[in-house]
């Protein structure tokens, strides 16, 4: 296992069957606010370039913390730039704190404007994205209401009101033996839940 976390809310592993190597704590000289994060790990596993992540929440548009996360996903694309190469078998993985489009949030008029859904969020992502990555559940998935994240508030889960901000970016190579993705729903059902449900995407052999 390699592991990257605080005392109280961040924190980032990768657990690997196959062993890991080459292990990367953080993204070298990335930026946080007010101090860099324990916000990414990466290693090599079993042939596989993992990278675990958790992105900044971003609080609150135009804040300190908002101008943060935009340079923290532009980091993160450098990162990979510097050390990957798309053609490689690459996986970025973790809470992106960001919804791709309008189909993956129940409303997109009631989150106009807020965290998450601005453009030049979205366009960060595409970014990462554009270096050579591709959304792994859209492969399988096309249609748009498919959440893995709800807000504790006032019964969101049932009522479907939710976002997808949970992903699996893999390079082409990865994205090839990619044979199906599940959000696991039932482990948002428990007495104490996350306010995530599990994305799982399974890569063949």
């Amino acid at each position: 296992m390699a592991r990257h976390g605080e005392s109280q809310w961040n924190g980032v592993a990768i657990l690997s069957r196959a062993g890991l190597e080459d292990v990367v704590v953080g993204i070298p000289g990335g930026p946080g606010f007010p101090a860099a994060e324990a916000r990414a790990v990466s290693a090599g596993c079993g042939g596989v370039r993992v990278h675990s992540v958790y992105v900044p929440n971003g609080r609150s548009v135009g804040s300190e913390h908002y101008i943060a996360k935009l340079e923290w996903l532009k980091e993160l694309r450098e990162h990979l730039a510097q050390t990957c190469k798309p053609s490689d078998s690459v996986a970025v993985c973790g809470d992106f704190n960001v919804a791709p489009e309008d189909a993956d949030v129940w409303d997109a008029t009631a989150t106009s404007g807020s965290t998450h859904v601005t453009e030049p969020e979205r366009k960060a992502l595409r970014d990462i994205e554009e270096w050579g990555l591709v959304d792994a559940f859209r492969v399988h998935y096309p249609q748009p209401e498919l959440f893995t994240w709800w807000d504790y508030r006032a019964g969101n889960f049932h009522k479907h009101m939710g976002m997808r901000i949970d992903l699996v970016l893999l390079s082409a190579p990865l994205a090839d033996r990619s044979t199906y993705a599940l959000v696991d729903r039932n482990a948002r059902k428990g007495k104490q839940p996350s306010d995530h449900a599990p994305l799982l995407v399974d890569l063949g052999s």
